[in-house]
């Protein structure tokens, strides 16, 4: 490491800084990572992806909500109600940063 690495360092540049607190849990960070390369998702879809259940998703689901990086929306299809999950443009920005601050804390 230089002295000009060490002096960034120093002064809060470490890339733990970037993390965003609300994904360093697992099961979040899961829902953001299924819904990233899509446009959207069906709320089955990822429930049955991250393998949690029906309420574990909505508990998470709402948090996510809350902080704006998630949109819920629901409809029907068939006659059958459906709920759709999208990252916001927020939400995408947000996982970038967190996985490029994963990435440098890994050294890749």
């Amino acid at each position: 490491m230089t002295s000009g690495e060490a002096a960034g360092r120093a002064a809060g540049r470490h890339p733990r800084h970037a993390l965003a607190p609300l994904l360093s849990s697992p099961v979040r960070l899961s829902v953001v990572a299924a819904l990233a390369p899509a446009e959207k998702a069906d709320f089955g879809f990822v429930r049955d992806l991250v393998e949690i259940t029906d309420s574990a998703l909505s508990k998470q689901v709402a948090s996510l909500e809350e902080a704006g990086w998630i949109v819920v929306k629901k409809g029907r299809v068939a006659r059958r109600p459906r709920t759709w999950l999208a990252l916001t443009d927020e939400g995408r920005a947000v996982y970038r940063r967190h996985l490029d601050a994963l990435r440098a804390i890994a050294g890749a």
